[in-house]
């Protein structure tokens, strides 16, 4: 089943699709209640709208990829594990594995498998509430399964 799919950069792809998923929120949110309001003010067709509103997806409506390793890179002080695993909590995150680096120049990397299943917000927002935090250098989002 998941061959049928790829995941694509949104700049690699015809504006169109992009005008799709924005309508499909202005319904979504209730900013309109008529497709074709929706429709008119994302700059597109009805036609267009109904030929692609069940194919094209955003990452956080997917079932698949419910699974995430992730590298953080942290000063080195007390307390930052700590911090990290409170923010990811808050998420409703589970942390399956840590892996700690020893601290090199003042710094530790630690790469995360995390299970997303139970996740209450969107990843991009999880990754931006983990690199908010004061002492957290880096994040990044290495696979999503």
């Amino acid at each position: 089943m998941l061959n049928d799919y790829l995941i694509v950069e949104k700049s690699a792809l015809p504006d169109y699709f992009i005008k799709v998923v924005q309508a499909r929120r202005l319904l979504e949110s209730g900013a309109y209640s008529q497709v074709i309001d929706a429709v008119h003010a994302a700059g597109i067709s009805r036609s267009t709208y109904y030929k692609y509103k069940d194919k094209i997806l955003e990452p956080s409506q997917l079932t698949v990829g419910r699974k995430a390793s992730m590298m953080l890179q942290l000063n080195h002080r007390a307390g930052m594990l700590s911090k990290v695993i409170n923010a990811l909590s808050g998420c409703n995150a589970n942390i399956l594995t840590i892996t700690q680096s020893l601290p090199i120049h003042g710094k530790a990397t630690i790469m995360l498998s995390i299970d997303l299943s139970q996740l209450n917000r969107a990843i991009d927002d999880m990754i931006g509430e983990l690199s908010a935090i004061d002492g957290v250098e880096q994040v990044k989002l290495l696979a999503l399964e």
